[in-house]
């Protein structure tokens, strides 16, 4: 399917319903791609409204351009080759947190907004002891969904769904927790501290697709120079125990009673073939993981750790493993990617003992034999 097409997306006369924290390129190819998608097939989900927080230029350059761009979907999807151009017209006007803070707050307190979605990587969480409720902005993540509650919560509306989709375990309960405990910092009413847990409803959840940014080279920058690019393979798995989500139907979104496995499943398998291929084919010679994984030897090597030893061994805990570990290769050899693996090389030893040897030991556990391929792994990482 190498269509090398475009989608044509017009999101006029939506409202703006959704609140996002993060101006980078994982949400733009991702979450926002997602809502483009999801009024292309005839649903309501409003628009995004942007926030940056950190410096650079990225609200200026979509302001610039009308908050429109196209994200390019590259690689393998079920056997097929898919290059192919999406134009997201999802976002509408982005704003820095420094200079138009009252205006997210003026957002905050509108009656359309439903959704705060966020990426703002495992340090977004920490916060900063010169934060206050007074603050314009605050400096730290938190602080800043603290004031934008606060602000909701004064002006009699109803709760919000928040997504945050940083790569943190237990993302949402442990961002629940560090804005409930800077709540009570600032003294905040505790009518406001039942508000935020009782009536906000705060989503467990795993994002997974390899967004590899700018398509250098590609013709498409001589016309639009934020176009993304990213693979065709993606999963928003949320935690909604009720099956209720708040949230605009996709395929990529899938709601779930526990976002554990679907974790246990991406560590295990994913990270873990990763893990195994710098330990196999790095020292071998081998630069990339295509290239590894295209390699007959290699690639045979890597078929046999996952579906002898790997899958097997997780398999009556998650959801199609055998399946995830087979769309895990086609991603591997997608032609659009050069994943270094020197650059997954990076805390080696770290990612073998939390990505293999819990399997290692499990799969002893369950047969009463080492595994093989495995146990070598382990005794030789590389």
């Amino acid at each position: 399917m190498d269509t090398g097409g475009r989608s044509k997306g017009t999101m006029s006369g939506y409202k703006e319903t959704i609140l996002q924290f993060g101006a980078g390129k994982f949400l733009r190819a991702f979450f926002d791609l997602f809502v483009q998608e999801a009024a292309e097939a005839g649903e309501d989900p409003g628009k995004v409204v942007v926030v940056q927080s950190t410096p650079g230029a990225r609200a200026g350059e979509l302001n610039d351009r009308g908050c429109a761009y196209h994200v390019l979907l590259r690689g393998i999807s079920g056997g097929e080759r898919v290059d192919e151009a999406r134009r997201v017209e999802s976002i509408s006007r982005a704003l820095v947190a420094d200079e138009s803070w009252a205006e997210v707050l003026e957002l905050a307190r509108s009656e359309d907004l439903r959704v705060v979605v966020s990426n703002t990587t495992e340090k977004g969480y920490e916060v900063d002891g010169s934060d206050g409720s007074t603050s314009s902005p605050p400096a730290s993540f938190p602080a800043k969904l603290l004031q934008v509650l606060s602000a909701r919560f004064d002006a009699g509306r109803g709760g919000l769904t928040i997504l945050p989709c940083e790569l943190i375990e237990h993302n949402a309960s442990r961002l629940r927790g560090i804005v409930l405990a800077l709540a009570e910092r600032w003294r905040l009413p505790l009518a406001f501290l039942r508000w935020v847990a009782k009536e906000c409803a705060w989503h467990e959840n795993l994002v997974d697709r390899i967004v590899t940014g700018r398509p250098e080279g590609h013709p498409l920058l001589e016309e639009d120079p934020l176009a993304l690019a990213c693979e065709p393979f993606a999963l928003f798995a949320i935690e909604a125990r009720d099956g209720k989500l708040g949230l605009f139907s996709h395929p990529a979104i899938r709601a779930v009673d526990d976002v554990t496995p679907y974790a246990l499943r991406k560590v295990r398998i994913l990270n873990g073939a990763h893990t195994a291929l710098v330990a196999k084919a790095l020292p071998a010679g081998f630069a990339t993981v295509r290239d590894a994984v295209e390699d007959p030897a290699v690639g045979s090597w890597l078929r046999g750790l996952l579906f002898q030893e790997i899958v097997p061994t997780v398999k009556e805990r998650v959801e199609d493993a055998e399946g995830f570990a087979n769309e895990v290769l086609e991603r591997f050899r997608n032609p659009f990617v050069e994943h270094r693996l020197d650059d997954i090389a990076l805390h080696h030893e770290e990612k073998m003992r939390l990505r293999l040897l819990p399997t290692c030991e499990e799969y002893a556990e369950q047969t009463g034999e080492e595994p093989v391929i495995l146990t070598e792994l382990l005794r030789n990482p590389g």
